[in-house]
C-alpha cells in the first residue's frame, strides 16, 4: 500500500497488483475545522477572517476578468506582458496563483493593454443619518 499525500488527499493503491492505479482519498480534516470553528467562535477574529475572505474574493474577481478580458482578445500571457512591460513569469504567475496581491498600478495597467478600465462602485447605499444630514445643513 502505497500512502502520499497530494495537494490535501490521501493517495493509496486501489489494488496492490496494478501499481498503475492511485485512488485520491480526502484528507481528515476534522481537527483543522475544528479548531477553525474555535477561532471564529471569538467575534473579533470572526470579523477580521470574514473581512480578509472578502477581500481575497474580490482581488480573485478583479484577477479572473482581467484574465478573461485577455483570452476574449485573444492575446496571450507573454503578449500581455510585453504591452504592460513586465516579465512574462509574473503575469503568468499573476494569472494563476491561488492568492495574488497585485498593485493597484499594474492592474491599471493590466486593464489599459486590454482596451478596459477600472471602476469602483458603492456595494450599497445606507441610509445616513440624520445626524450628518443635520450637521451638513448647518454647515
Amino acid at each position: 500500500m502505497l500512502h502520499s499525500s497530494l495537494s490535501g488527499h490521501h493517495l493509496e493503491l486501489s489494488d496492490p497488483n496494478r501499481p498503475d492505479i492511485l485512488m485520491a482519498k480526502p484528507l481528515d480534516t476534522s481537527y483543522y475545522d475544528k479548531r477553525r470553528q474555535s477561532w471564529l467562535a471569538d467575534e473579533e477574529t470572526r470579523a477580521e477572517y470574514e473581512r480578509a475572505r472578502h477581500e481575497i474574493e474580490q482581488i480573485d474577481a478583479v484577477i479572473r476578468s482581467l484574465d478573461e478580458l485577455r483570452m476574449d482578445a485573444g492575446m496571450s500571457k507573454a503578449e500581455l506582458a510585453r504591452r504592460v512591460g513586465r516579465n512574462p513569469a509574473s503575469i503568468r504567475r499573476l494569472l494563476t496563483a491561488e492568492q495574488a496581491r497585485p498593485e493597484l498600478p499594474l492592474i491599471i495597467s493590466i486593464a489599459n493593454a486590454l482596451d478596459a478600465s477600472v471602476e469602483i462602485k458603492p456595494r450599497s447605499r445606507k441610509p445616513r443619518s440624520k445626524r450628518i444630514i443635520r450637521d451638513a445643513a448647518a454647515a
